[in-house]
């Protein structure tokens, strides 16, 4: 209780709320998942796109899934629908120009992952299924070649996204609907082989399966 009193107030003392709307012109573009917006006001804010992440800029496709931010949002009026802080300061949001959903449409073009620990949004995943079923952007590189973000910044270069393609990205929502890839959860924690299965393939919880064989928890999974 303590903690989220403490939390509000700065939150207040910096006058940024959790469900705020920003409105600005996008000035900077970092990388495929951060951009800086010059609000009204003046100020500069950095802004991560909430629920995808983008290869960084030394994997492949990293130079081109910049660009496609660029192409997007560079120089446009944006508004912003802000979420949360992460802990590098940067306002964590859904990012709209000219109406279009900017985190979404790099999804759909193959430029951007769901990042799927912190995934509060189902229809991404379908449209993440359908560009990677075309070969869409990243999705048409070699398969050692289209690592993870989350997995390359590990120090895990190749041969790490076979179970990403070898099943589907959707599991049957009658199951999904149960489950949550919030919190992540070790094997300890998983209350069936169902579960531990979830959060290996949608979820993208790699540390379920040390030994890479596509079986999650060895334990609780035949």
């Amino acid at each position: 209780m303590f903690r989220a009193v403490l939390f509000l107030l700065a939150a207040a003392f910096t006058g940024f709320s959790l469900a705020e709307t920003l409105t600005g012109k996008v000035v900077a573009i970092a990388d495929g998942d951060t951009l800086t917006l010059l609000t009204e006001s003046k100020q500069q804010l950095k802004i991560r796109l909430a629920e995808i992440d983008t290869p960084e800029r030394a994997q492949p496709y990293g130079t081109r899934a910049r660009q496609a931010l660029s192409d997007l949002a560079f120089g446009k009026r944006t508004t912003i629908e802000s979420q949360e802080k992460d802990r590098y300061g940067r306002i964590v949001g859904r990012v709209f120009v000219d109406g279009v959903d900017v985190n979404k449409e790099l999804v759909r073009r193959g430029a951007a992952w769901v990042y799927r620990q912190y995934n509060r949004d189902r229809s991404l995943l379908a449209v993440e299924d359908e560009a990677r079923k075309a070969k869409r952007g990243l999705w048409a590189l070699p398969e050692a070649e289209r690592v993870a973000p989350w997995d390359w910044r590990k120090g895990i270069k190749t041969g790490v996204v076979s179970t990403y393609n070898a099943a589907p990205l959707l599991a049957d929502a009658s199951k999904s609907a149960k489950y949550s890839c919030s919190p992540r959860k070790t094997c300890g924690q998983m209350t069936s082989c169902e579960e531990a299965r979830f959060h290996l393939k949608q979820c993208g919880n790699r540390r379920l399966d040390r030994d890479n064989d596509g079986i999650p928890c060895e334990s609780i999974c035949p």
